[in-house]
């Protein structure tokens, strides 16, 4: 088991209020390799879906709460199950620096914020989380997450290293989703065909399960395939990772010969 150390769940609006199966499943791996967890319940939302509508001045105040809320535990790191929400904690640093009382604050949240899956592999350190699923499943790369937060390659690491799941190359990957936040609601006709597309590249796949790292995405991505009427099962890859864990399998990229790959390393379907 890896050292102890103190972890504040970044538990993102979408997970909390709506799939906190998602949530509870981060915390129990977390947990599992030695992480205390914390959660501050002043958290409320990154400010994204404002500040990227055009309401810059507004959001301001959203940033302070979700500064003051996750850095109000002294903890060593800062963990969130979406590469787009955590994105936005990052951007903090840059939106703030000027300001004379949240500037350090903001690069403090910035350098201690990771993604979950980016956190397992490149903070932790482990390659094979245990876990087991005996199915083929596919992945959703998201924008935010590939785009914004810079990571490409730790999902499709520890994935792979999932026992009995076959991982099948998606077409068109890098393309969105269509969600974007607002902009589904902003642009439906738009939304809906980019979404229809994604989901075409997902049938076509034959894949049984789609995981992805962004809960927002899966939303949007699981609910068009489910008027649809395509009979596919949606993950998020915290879920996965919690999924028939033995103990005994797990392993550290220290203790085998695999070299850690880059943010945007090759390599990724």
């Amino acid at each position: 088991m890896h050292l102890s150390m103190k972890v504040c769940i970044f538990s993102t609006c979408i997970v909390d209020l709506l799939f906190p199966n998602v949530g509870q499943a981060m915390v129990e791996v977390l947990e599992r390799f030695g992480c205390e967890t914390v959660f501050p319940k002043g958290q409320v939302c990154c400010g994204q879906p404002t500040y990227n509508s055009g309401y810059s001045k507004e959001t301001i105040k959203t940033f302070y709460n979700e500064i003051d809320a996750l850095l109000s535990v002294d903890a060593d790191y800062i963990v969130g199950p979406s590469g787009s929400c955590v994105g936005m904690l990052k951007e903090y640093k840059d939106i703030l620096k000027d300001d004379p009382n949240y500037a350090k604050k903001a690069q403090i949240l910035h350098d201690k914020t990771y993604e979950f899956s980016q956190f397992i592999y490149r903070v932790l350190g482990i390659l094979d989380c245990g876990a087991q699923l005996d199915a083929t499943a596919t992945f959703h790369r998201s924008c935010h997450m590939t785009r914004l937060l810079g990571e490409r390659t730790a999902p499709f690491v520890l994935l792979d290293h999932v026992k009995d799941l076959e991982m099948i190359p998606l077409h068109n990957v890098q393309l969105c989703c269509g969600f974007g936040g607002t902009f589904s609601a902003k642009e439906p006709e738009i939304s809906e065909a980019m979404v229809d597309d994604k989901v075409n590249n997902i049938v076509a796949t034959n894949a049984q399960i789609l995981i992805g790292a962004d809960q927002a995405c899966l939303m949007n991505i699981g609910g068009r395939m489910n008027r649809r009427g395509e009979k596919i099962k949606v993950m998020h890859i915290a879920e996965v990772l919690n999924h028939n864990v033995d103990l005994s399998r797990v392993k550290y990229v220290k203790d085998t010969d695999h070299q850690m790959v880059p943010a945007n390393g090759s390599g990724v379907f």
